[in-house]
């Protein structure tokens, strides 16, 4: 019987797959046999060595700035697209996101741009009848009060999973989505370098401690592959019981 986590001989993008939560999942699919490219921000791979949470070995590296639709329609495409996981962020702090500017720049890029880059690749994926996912995060169901922005744009994200589903699946398309909780990430720098929001935050996690991406990866491994063959238009929560409170 084979192995239905194999992706030999398939093509996976990462769009925001250079560090981070996009990286452990882009790694997880290298790992299993896939052929794996990634977008990223910085102009060559060589430019995130020895940053933390970023290892871009065995993978194809382009540079694409997502908020720029122009950059986004410019970018590479692919005859042929098995999974296309969708993992860009961008958070801004200081109430930065209640100001015009700051708003809309967290929703170029945590909303806007999904929907440029799932537009871009869905003559590919349709060709594969492959797997597209939307990595939003449980801000997308509960209050951020600092961060409006990202709150919206997640809570958006999940939204446009499910419509998605419902209008590409006659495309041999599945949609589906990944909530992430808490993982130590750039983004969440702000709560894992004071030691006083930290532990408050794992005290609101059942589980007592913070997701690691490659538990994000196990999920989107699980999207990708014929063991969901039936799940569609599903945000799948991965938060150690977070959202549970």
């Amino acid at each position: 019987m084979s192995d239905p986590l194999d992706f030999s001989g398939k093509t996976v993008l990462v769009v925001g797959g250079s560090s981070g939560i996009g990286n452990g999942i882009a790694q997880a699919f290298r790992e299993r046999g896939a052929s794996v490219h990634v977008w990223g921000t910085r102009a060559s791979a060589d430019d995130y060595a020895g940053d933390e949470g970023s290892d871009l070995t065995g993978l194809e590296y382009a540079q694409v700035d997502v908020s720029d639709p122009a950059a986004v329609d410019a970018a590479p495409g692919f005859d042929s697209l098995d999974v296309c996981v969708l993992c860009q962020g961008a958070v801004e702090y200081g109430r930065a996101e209640f100001e015009r500017e700051g708003w809309n720049r967290v929703l170029d890029v945590n909303l806007n741009s999904v929907m440029d880059c799932a537009r871009k690749h869905h003559d590919a994926l349709a060709e594969a009848g492959g797997s597209l996912q939307i990595v939003s995060s449980t801000a997308g169901f509960h209050a951020t009060i600092g961060n409006p922005a990202y709150g919206a744009s997640k809570a958006a994200a999940v939204a446009l999973v499910r419509n998605l589903a419902a209008a590409w699946a006659r495309d041999g398309i599945r949609v589906n989505g990944i909530a992430p909780g808490f993982v130590a990430t750039k983004m969440t720098k702000v709560t894992t370098d004071n030691p006083k929001r930290l532990e408050g935050a794992l005290q609101r996690i059942p589980l007592r401690r913070m997701g690691e991406p490659s538990e994000m990866a196990g999920a989107s491994l699980f999207l990708a592959s014929p063991l969901s063959s039936y799940v569609l238009g599903q945000t799948i929560v991965v938060d150690g019981g977070l959202t549970l409170q």
